[in-house]
């Protein structure tokens, strides 16, 4: 959707199965459709395409491609975002620490992101502006502290040297957004700063700047206790580009015997739930899981804290009824701050996954 100031709304179909390009378009067209009828029924529809690897081969292929570009004309419907991050299956199945395989030191990744790019430069006009968002390099487990892979650095470099290739056929502006995420190898905002840095040393490209940069999503900096304004203010003096703004709501509660116990309700087999547990809005500790934290703080007499944060994507629209909270004050601050820089950031998207495991 367009929105004032020249922004855009988009709505994000990883909340719907499709690992094969069948199964996505039967999500747009079962699911999607009845989103806009019910949002915009009389003006053009964004939607935030996830894409995995197979499906975006099956994509490509000049049959398929053109169909789409004629349902998405037909149906009054419009694409200039596409969530890279899942590689593979992305719902009904174990994914957890999987997501981020494979990460940004493999050429695959780096193979699938290009396709992305070349997909959204199809079906984008003359002239316009596209995204893709990616994850934040790897996952800190997968590789020593501190010590991220330089192949990752190159791939990434790599990739904005194709970003630039891609984009000049049309005159279009396109960039992709690493996104910092709880237990990523870069997941708060002054980590992000480091990663960016290292980035630059290593890749030497000028144009990096303009086409790499930060898919900020609300749900992931509100779990790591950041103010949506602090953060973003940093991220703009840096000079790094904001990509992206997925606006994303997560889990919070006082860590009391009763809430915990009431907790175990949303340990499931799907995803990671990272768990930041923090007293008087300074991080104590992580963990990389839900049913992790829980184990082990009833194993534990120590600090737990006055708060837990849990990556748990929930609804926008509706809050938790208590004991549990939700993180809807991030995305409110990151609006306002948007009001105040409009040019900042063109791309908004609305990510919430979690309806099935809910």
């Amino acid at each position: 959707m367009k929105l004032p100031k020249n922004i855009e709304l988009a709505y994000c179909t990883n909340v719907h199965r499709g690992s094969t390009w069948e199964e996505t378009f039967h999500a747009l067209e079962k699911y999607v459709l009845k989103v806009k009828s019910l949002v915009c029924p009389n003006h053009s529809f964004a939607i935030g395409l996830r894409l995995g690897a197979k499906a975006a081969k099956s994509l490509i292929q000049t049959p398929n491609l053109t169909a789409f570009q004629k349902w998405l004309e037909i149906k009054n419907c419009y694409i200039f975002t596409i969530n890279g991050f899942p590689y593979g299956n992305f719902h009904g199945e174990r994914v957890k620490e999987q997501v981020y395989q494979p990460d940004w030191s493999d050429q695959d990744r780096l193979d699938y992101s290009i396709l992305l790019f070349e997909i959204l430069e199809n079906l984008l006009q003359f002239g316009d502006e596209g995204s893709v968002s990616t994850l934040p390099a790897s996952f800190k487990e997968f590789h020593p502290p501190g010590e991220i892979p330089k192949a990752a650095y190159k791939n990434i470099s790599k990739c904005a040297l194709e970003i630039e290739r891609i984009e000049k056929a049309k005159g279009l502006d396109l960039h992709l957004g690493l996104e910092p995420e709880p237990l990523g190898s870069f997941e708060t905002t002054s980590e992000t700063l480091c990663f960016f840095e290292q980035l630059h040393k290593e890749a030497k490209n000028d144009y990096l700047q303009n086409v790499i940069g930060v898919n900020y999503d609300c749900c992931h900096l509100a779990v790591e206790y950041e103010k949506a304004k602090v953060g973003l203010n940093l991220l703009k003096e840096s000079g790094i580009r904001l990509s992206k703004i997925h606006l994303s709501s997560a889990l919070r509660v006082k860590p009391n015997k009763e809430n915990l116990t009431f907790l175990h309700s949303f340990v499931e087999k799907v995803y990671l739930h990272q768990v930041v547990v923090g007293k008087e809005g300074k991080i104590l500790k992580r963990y990389k899981d839900l049913d992790i934290a829980l184990k082990q703080e009833s194993e534990e007499s120590g600090n737990k804290g006055d708060e837990w944060r849990i990556h748990f994507h929930i609804p926008l629209h509706a809050s938790p009824e208590k004991p549990l909270r939700d993180t809807k004050d991030h995305v409110l601050e990151t609006l306002d701050w948007l009001a105040e820089n409009p040019s900042a950031c063109r791309h908004l998207e609305m990510e919430t996954y979690t309806w099935e495991v809910l």
